[in-house]
């Protein structure tokens, strides 16, 4: 369920599935954008949420998502994340 602030955005997963996310934010890290997606399937089970962190590219009009492969890169989003996440919480 999502109300009209979220927005849903749906893509194929590798094997031709498709998937749902909620987007939940777009950061920008190093001139980079990233954004945080929650997989539709783990929006009822509070306990297991899990967001991704993908890589946002344009393409003409179009956005890609893309995988996050260098764990440094990964390792520098996650720790702005968290920077973030403190910095709301104090």
């Amino acid at each position: 369920m999502t109300t009209e602030n979220e927005q849903l955005i749906e893509t194929f997963d590798e094997e031709g599935n498709k998937v749902s996310f909620q987007l939940l934010d777009i950061v920008t890290v190093d001139d980079i954008e990233y954004a945080l997606l929650l997989p539709e399937e783990t929006q009822t089970d509070e306990s297991d949420k899990e967001i991704l962190v993908m890589r946002l590219k344009k393409d003409g009009d179009d956005f890609l998502f893309e995988v996050i492969e260098d764990d440094n890169e990964f390792n520098k989003i996650a720790q702005y994340i968290e920077e973030i996440e403190n910095e709301i919480e104090e």
